[in-house]
């Protein structure tokens, strides 16, 4: 149980919450101040780095093209293969298309160790290079592996700390609970997010260090720190955290309801949400098959990428890796690469003191259910320069062009960067003007949603998108700063 209310709507004191808040307080660790962090994390990236260079699809060792699905697959016939996929969604503003997708069905661990330090709890962070990182070196989880990568695939090194993720009957489980990834460029990818807390001495190794809650909200201010990863894992935190914003005064994020506890402060009953996101699924018609690489209509095998035909949405591109301080020394492999950077973003408002964010039921044909809940805007919005006029994202302005008294959070965070080259989003929380609570009530695909019933969803797998994931974890440093 990650939190209860009582009768009177009150939070009662779940000690695990309690203690997770109590460490996002915390701008101090008792490990590391955040100047030594500084310091320790620009000596690190002088000493683990990335050579990566681009070079063409076909330039890629131990990557070929499968005779019976025209897929692009590894020798091995692991990690991952890029498809083409064809998508028929009748009744939406782009009914039909073709595109390149990573198909990595394999389900990864991403993982972090808690400990507690003097009676604040601790988490156990990476300092990691990924060869999309556009500068090299960010905070991950303490463990970020495919299946592939720690079954050792690849012949190199084990991955460390892995056993903790492994064996979890003897070990305290924070949150447990699987997770898709980017619907548009991942076919069904799912990642099982983890938080484990242990007792007793943890060796730490080099290139990894312990930070309170606190000081990793502070880090996610930092234009692509922390990466793509840890933002999503941090989100399935049941966490309590104070806000002095949104104009109720100074209160507490409430807590994830336990059962038959009633949410009458929200604008929507849980069971009202979850009934409308089975409405909206059961309704929607999208269809997706696989198709070869080649067939994929209005995308070309250009100078050694594919692309698509306008220059937009995004490429499939090759790099070479020689890393230092990975499992493995030297590799290639594709990667995707957006064109522009994406912007990610939250409306927000209170309703009766209750923080609330709007979010969006959105389609994706990469998604298993094929729709989850995404922040008020996700998109790039120069793609809709080519695309008809009613696809263009609601409330995109609104969001673009807040005020700067209305922006809570504001800051460039990189895309999962063992897939994604140089790929970033802005991501903003913005509170929401006067119009926006009717104009959001006039669109049947949105809805306001507290920040706890967001927390009450994240127990459960597929019902936030990792862009809303990323976001919360965003929204939650904002609760501390404000």
């Amino acid at each position: 149980m990650t939190g209860v209310r009582s009768r009177t709507g009150a939070a009662l004191a779940d000690p695990v919450a309690v203690r997770i808040a109590r460490s996002a307080q915390a701008r101090e660790g008792v490990r590391t101040t955040l100047v030594e962090f500084h310091r320790w994390f620009a000596s690190y990236a002088e000493q683990s780095y990335a050579q990566v260079e681009p070079v063409a699809l076909e330039e890629l060792s131990g990557w070929g093209t499968d005779r019976h699905s025209g897929s692009l697959v590894h020798d091995s016939g692991r990690f991952f293969s890029v498809q083409g996929l064809e998508v028929h969604s009748p009744g939406a503003a782009v009914p039909h298309w073709r595109q390149p997708i990573i198909n990595q069905p394999e389900i990864g661990i991403l993982g972090i160790l808690a400990s507690e330090f003097d009676g604040v709890l601790h988490f156990l962070m990476q300092a990691k290079v990924e060869p999309g990182n556009c500068n090299g070196l960010q905070l991950s989880p303490t463990v970020q592996a495919t299946r592939s990568n720690y079954t050792r695939v690849h012949g190199g090194r084990a991955v460390p700390y892995l056993e903790y993720f492994q064996d979890t009957a003897r070990r305290t489980v924070i949150a447990d609970v699987r997770q898709s990834e980017q619907g548009s460029w991942f076919y069904r990818k799912r990642n099982r997010n983890m938080i484990i807390e242990v007792s007793g001495r943890v060796e730490v190794l080099d290139g990894f260090c312990w930070l309170t809650l606190g000081q990793i909200h502070t880090l996610l201010g930092v234009d692509d720190l922390v990466n793509m990863d840890s933002r999503t894992v941090l989100s399935c935190l049941p966490l309590l955290g104070p806000t002095t914003d949104v104009g109720a005064g100074r209160q507490m994020w409430p807590a994830p309801l336990g059962p038959g506890e009633e949410d009458g402060d929200s604008v929507h009953t849980l069971e009202e949400i979850l009934s409308w996101i089975t409405d909206v699924r059961s309704s929607l018609e999208m269809r997706v098959h696989s198709v070869a690489l080649d067939q994929v209509t209005d995308w070309h095998r250009t100078d050694g990428r594919i692309c698509h035909e306008t220059g937009l949405f995004f490429d499939v591109m090759g790099v070479r890796v020689l890393a230092r301080g990975r499992e493995v020394a030297q590799w290639t492999q594709p990667m995707i690469q957006a064109t522009l950077p994406g912007v990610v973003g939250f409306l927000m408002r209170t309703v009766g003191g209750v923080p609330h964010v709007l979010v969006q039921a959105k389609a994706k044909p990469g998604y298993v259910d094929g729709l989850e809940l995404a922040p008020t805007v996700q998109c790039t919005p120069q793609n809709y320069d080519v695309l008809p006029a009613a696809a263009r994202p609601p409330f995109l302005d609104e969001v673009l062009h807040a005020d700067a008294a209305r922006i809570r959070f504001d800051t460039m965070l990189s895309e999962e960067g063992g897939r994604f080259y140089h790929t970033r989003s802005r991501y903003l929380v913005v509170q929401a003007d006067a119009d926006g609570p009717s104009l959001a009530a006039r669109r049947p695909d949105f809805r306001w949603v507290s920040v706890h019933q967001l927390a009450d969803l994240l127990r459960h797998s597929y019902y936030l998108n990792v862009e809303a994931r990323s976001l919360i974890a965003c929204l939650h440093s904002v609760a501390q700063v404000l």
